[in-house]
């Protein structure tokens, strides 16, 4: 199996950790804080991937991560999801995975301004037009305007940031010390945030429950999604990320009753549409290219 191919598996796999994840936070309905759910579950989460650690024999590591780099990526996951977690309180389910799924242009923006990718005048057009999409479900200016939905904009800024570092890791680092590093970082703040907030609340078993299932469920999405940033291409990798809406259509519907309107579905497709025709011009400059090369 090519690295690409194993990369893009990683990706579904991660996608549908994240919804699973993301539709059990959303079913506690903003009983809890939002800083006291990243307390919480990112302590079980910590508890969980130190096991997993120990287990590998990787704790002796753990200096490793200890890095600027690595701190920078974990700093861009906990502004992310401190910021998509005020959305999903906020908004139906389906609304703000589809304005998630300009992540991949953003992503293919990002590698181009950072990493000096090549990209020609029919991405930037088709970046431009997938931005245009996000409008089309944000609908700003329009009685269909939710302010929310400004929240997983900036959530998919600082989400960008995180893969784009996420590139830069030494290959030697394990993933798994990136999860934990991470996972640590967003429980402290939540507690810090929830101490110096004096909000915590009381929490029932099934409330417990529910949290640590999520947990279990970001823990595959936290360790595919770096797996496969650091497997594949950037540009092949990041259209896979749209398999997330499909999942989280399918639980907004099983779970919460709800149906994306006609604007979510067009703006989706148009978003959607134009990652898939990164991915063709991606794939379609490197077949140009091997052939240029070959005698």
């Amino acid at each position: 199996m090519s690295p690409n191919l194993r990369a893009s598996l990683y990706m579904v796999s991660s996608m549908a950790g994240f919804a699973v994840n993301d539709a059990l936070v959303k079913s506690l309905d903003g009983a809890l804080p939002t800083t006291q759910v990243l307390a919480v579950r990112g302590l079980i989460l910590s508890i969980l991937i130190g096991l997993v650690l120990w287990q590998r024999g990787l704790l002796p590591r753990l200096r490793e991560a200890l890095t600027p780099l690595v701190g920078l990526r974990a700093s861009m996951e906990l502004a992310a999801a401190y910021c998509f977690l005020m959305a999903l309180v906020a908004l139906p389910f389906a609304n703000v995975s589809a304005i998630l799924q300009a992540l991949p242009l953003a992503v293919t923006l990002g590698a181009a301004l950072v990493f000096r990718e090549a990209v020609g005048w029919r991405r930037w057009t088709a970046i431009a037009v997938g931005f245009a999409g996000v409008m089309i479900i944000i609908r700003p200016g329009t009685g269909g305007f939710a302010p929310a939905s400004l929240w997983v904009v900036i959530s998919v800024l600082f989400a960008a940031a995180r893969d784009l570092s996420t590139r830069a890791l030494p290959a030697s680092l394990p993933s798994l010390l990136v999860s934990g590093a991470t996972t640590v970082l967003v429980s402290v703040f939540g507690f810090v945030m929830v101490y110096l907030a004096g909000n915590w609340t009381g929490m029932s078993w099934p409330q417990l429950g529910i949290l640590s299932l999520a947990a279990a469920f970001l823990f595959v999405g936290y360790q595919f999604i770096v797996l496969s940033m650091r497997t594949g291409d950037v540009a092949y990798v990041v259209p896979y990320r749209y398999t997330s809406l499909l999942w989280s259509i399918m639980l907004g519907y099983l779970v919460f009753d709800e149906v994306p309107d006609g604007f979510t579905l067009l703006g989706s497709g148009v978003v959607i549409a134009m990652g898939l025709f990164t991915l063709y011009r991606e794939l379609t400059q490197t077949r140009r290219l091997r052939q240029s090369v070959l005698p």
